[in-house]
């Protein structure tokens, strides 16, 4: 049986989002948060979350996926456990901190008026499957849109988006941009558009593809790989807590747009963009993201977000 995300452990859900926004900030490479105290992003992170925007009965009642999700009391989403900003699993609380799980957790919100969710861990051969046989809701996990998954996934959003960048060792000084990937092994996630990018635009490169971002980032710590090729945004969870890597050189490639995965023979799709669109527009995203992003990877802006439904297949 699955025992949703937010009240595991017999937490109460602002009990245990309060604990795991906690830990976001115990890991965070800055001493003071954003407005001058330790505790001040907890708070934030917190705050963010009590303020998320609420439908009202009508809009979801007039909404078959939502109203199935408010039915089940719950919105069960497929996601990550490991990745630092983005979605990180706090084993003490059973709930998952960072920047898609937030997101996850605002729209779980929206739909039911609380905070909700059941965090499954997904994998990029498990995603489409999962979503085709209603195993989960939905999924939040640096998931790009491309015109295959499209095929077999209704994306909302996009909601981010990021070119690929180049992870190599900090003791690394013959690699420092994308010219010198020619004759390297270029690590990669199996599956991933970083295959793709590499086959493109380094063409000279050996690409060695992974199951996940864990052992494509070993591969290059214990020296088995020469660099890590994949989203630039995903690179920077490895740096906020390896000192051993670096990011050289400049992003490139095409655009990687992120997507909320939905199920493809649903009414979900203009549901959650209606979601999104006030999210970006009420200033929600961009807090959210000097949150679990901009503050712990020392960046002061938030980027635009990427214009909803400017993706084929979103």
């Amino acid at each position: 049986m699955r025992i949703p995300s937010t009240t595991r452990r017999g937490l109460t859900t602002v009990a245990a989002l309060s604990l795991a926004a906690a830990a976001l900030v115990a890991c965070s490479p800055e001493e003071e948060g954003a407005d001058g105290g330790s505790g001040d992003d907890t708070s934030a992170y917190q705050q963010l979350l009590d303020n998320g925007i609420v439908a009202d009965d009508a809009t979801v009642e007039a909404n078959e996926w939502a109203s199935a999700v408010r039915e089940a009391g719950v919105l069960t989403v497929g996601g990550t456990e490991t990745s630092e900003l983005f979605s990180l699993l706090d084993p003490t609380t059973g709930v998952a901190t960072g920047f898609d799980a937030a997101l996850s957790q605002l729209l779980s919100r929206y739909i039911l008026g609380e905070v909700n969710t059941d965090l499954q861990q997904v994998t990029v051969d498990t995603r489409e499957d999962l979503l085709e046989t209603g195993a989960v809701d939905t999924i939040f996990a640096t998931y790009s849109i491309t015109p295959e998954r499209a095929e077999r996934v209704a994306f909302a959003g996009p909601y981010y988006s990021s070119q690929s960048g180049i992870l190599v060792r900090s003791d690394n000084t013959e690699i420092t941009g994308l010219d010198d990937l020619d004759g390297a092994t270029v690590a990669t996630q199996a599956a991933s558009t970083g295959v793709t990018v590499l086959e493109e635009f380094a063409p000279g490169a050996t690409i060695l593809e992974l199951p996940d971002h864990a052992q494509a980032l070993a591969a290059v710590q214990q020296g088995n790989a020469d660099a890590y090729v994949i989203d630039q945004s995903l690179l920077l969870n490895a740096v906020v807590t390896n000192d051993d890597v670096q990011i050289v050189g400049e992003p490139f490639g095409p655009g990687d747009n992120y997507g909320i995965g939905l199920p493809k023979d649903s009414d979900a799709q203009e549901f959650v963009n209606d979601w999104l669109q006030q999210v970006i527009d009420d200033g929600t995203w961009a807090e959210l993201w000097q949150i679990t992003i901009g503050d712990r990877a020392d960046i002061d802006t938030a980027p635009e977000p990427p214009e909803i439904g400017s993706v084929e297949g979103s």
